[in-house]
């Protein structure tokens, strides 16, 4: 079992950076990708980036891109997503995923609003 508790949500201003925290705890060797995903209200839960943590491979959606960074710190079990230059449009719960073979986990999500 893998439990993971996102962290780091808040109400921020346009142009403003957050930086989310999942911490990850129980069988984490065991999963070999680390997933943010987003789900603003009415919408339907959104890829916001992914990292492989057997060789540190990082992909984001085309829409945060050169403003969000995702990272890990193995020693600390956590997964950050440094949020830059957020807009409107960032506002969401979000959720740190965690996925390995034949299995997949999900946090309690962590509200991030960003004014205009």
């Amino acid at each position: 079992q893998v439990q993971l508790v996102e962290s780091g949500g808040g109400l921020v201003q346009a142009g403003g950076s957050l930086r989310l925290s999942c911490l990850a705890s129980g069988r984490t060797s065991s999963m070999d990708y680390m997933y943010w995903y987003r789900q603003a209200p009415g919408k339907g839960r959104e890829y916001v980036a992914e990292i492989r943590r057997s060789d540190g491979h990082i992909d984001y959606a085309d829409s945060v891109k050169g403003r969000f960074t995702i990272s890990e710190d193995n020693a600390k079990n956590t997964v950050y997503l440094q949020m830059n230059n957020l807009k409107p449009d960032d506002t969401a719960v979000y959720y740190c995923n965690a996925e390995g073979v034949g299995a997949d986990y999900w946090g309690q999500g962590t509200q991030v609003t960003v004014s205009s």
